[in-house]
C-alpha cells in the first residue's frame, strides 16, 4: 500500500492526502475536488504510532500537499494507547504534515458499533476521549477540525469498517472539510 501511495503522489502535484487507517483506504472518495487531486493515503491497521509522518514526506519526495487530512484513532483505541500518549503521537505527526502542507485537517473518529465481536477490540469511551482532545490538536496546529456528525443505528459492516450508510455520513463530513480548507481559501 505504501508503494501505491508513494506512485500515486508521485504523478500528481498540489495533492489534498487524506492520511488514515482501514476506514480511509476503504473510502471512495473523488479522484479530485477544487481543481486537485484528492489521494487516499489510508493504510489499513494505521495508528499514530505506525511513522505515517515519515511515509507522507518520503512519498511526496519533496513536493508539498495542498491539504493533508489526517484520520486516525480507532486502531489507537485497539492498542489502546493512553490519551496522553495518543496526544503526543498526534501532535509529533502534526509537526511532521506542518513542513509539508500550509493547511491540515482533522477528522473525527468514527464510533464502534455495539453487537459485533469486532467491536468489542476497540474501547469506546476511549475514542470518546480522543474525539474529545481532537479540537484542542487541532486549534494548536491552525489546522481544521472536522467533527462527524451522528451516524445511523447500522452503520457498519463489522462493528468497525463503515457500510454504505457509514460512508455515506463520514464522506460528506469529509467533504465538508476539505471545501472549507480548500475550496474556500483559494
Amino acid at each position: 500500500r505504501q508503494l501505491i501511495i508513494a506512485s500515486t503522489l508521485a504523478r500528481v502535484d498540489d495533492a489534498i492526502v487524506v492520511l488514515g487507517d482501514s476506514i480511509v483506504e476503504a473510502s471512495t472518495l473523488p479522484r479530485s475536488m477544487c481543481g486537485h487531486p484528492i489521494v487516499n493515503a489510508g493504510i489499513g491497521g494505521a495508528s499514530t504510532e505506525s511513522n505515517l509522518g515519515s511515509l507522507l514526506t518520503q512519498s511526496l519526495g519533496g513536493k508539498r500537499a495542498a491539504l493533508v487530512v489526517v484520520a486516525l484513532g480507532t486502531n489507537d483505541a485497539a492498542i489502546p494507547n493512553s490519551v496522553e500518549r495518543y496526544r503526543s503521537n498526534y501532535r509529533t505527526l502534526l509537526g511532521t504534515i506542518a513542513a509539508l502542507t500550509p493547511r491540515a485537517a482533522i477528522l473525527a473518529i468514527p464510533q464502534p458499533e455495539a453487537g459485533f465481536e469486532e467491536a468489542e477490540k476497540v474501547s469506546a469511551p476511549l475514542i470518546d476521549s480522543y474525539n474529545a482532545i481532537l479540537p484542542e490538536l487541532a486549534k494548536e496546529a491552525g489546522a481544521l477540525f472536522v467533527s462527524l456528525p451522528a451516524m445511523p443505528e447500522r452503520h457498519t459492516l463489522d462493528g468497525i469498517h463503515l457500510n454504505m450508510a457509514g460512508y455515506e455520513v463520514w464522506d460528506r463530513a469529509i467533504l465538508r472539510g476539505i471545501e472549507s480548507a480548500v475550496c474556500k481559501s483559494s
